[in-house]
């Protein structure tokens, strides 16, 4: 059974960091990709970022392109999004997610992956 646990949300004032830990386990997660989504009250589920396990992949949506870092580390079946100069217009709920490795345009949808964690709200004040 496929398991995705998520932490490391909080409260931050704008321009400050966070990072989000995703803890994975029940798949061989190497042909797979992770993804982060989140999703703001009365919003869409949007896509945030997607690695391979080999980390070797990765792509990012451009609103938060040079600003959050997605990597993984397989030997714990982690992975991370290191977020820096967060924004009000971050908060939202973040979730961590998994599916197979395909295309770019099915990976930024949530229809590109199978198993979701919880999420963790993250909330930046102005």
């Amino acid at each position: 059974q496929v398991s995705l646990v998520e932490s490391g949300g909080g409260l931050v004032q704008a321009g400050g960091s966070l990072r989000l830990s995703c803890a994975a386990s029940g798949r061989t997660f190497s042909t797979y990709v992770m993804g982060w989504f989140r999703q703001a009250p009365g919003k869409e589920r949007d896509f945030v970022a997607f690695v391979s396990w080999s980390g070797s992949s990765t792509y990012y949506a451009d609103s938060v392109k040079g600003r959050f870092t997605i990597s993984p580390d397989n030997a714990k079946k982690m992975v991370y999004l290191q977020m820096n100069s967060l924004k009000p217009e971050d908060t939202a709920v973040y979730y961590c997610a998994t599916g197979p490795a395909g295309s770019i345009v099915r990976l930024r949808t949530p229809r590109g992956y199978d198993y979701w964690g919880q999420g963790t709200q993250v909330t930046v004040s102005s």
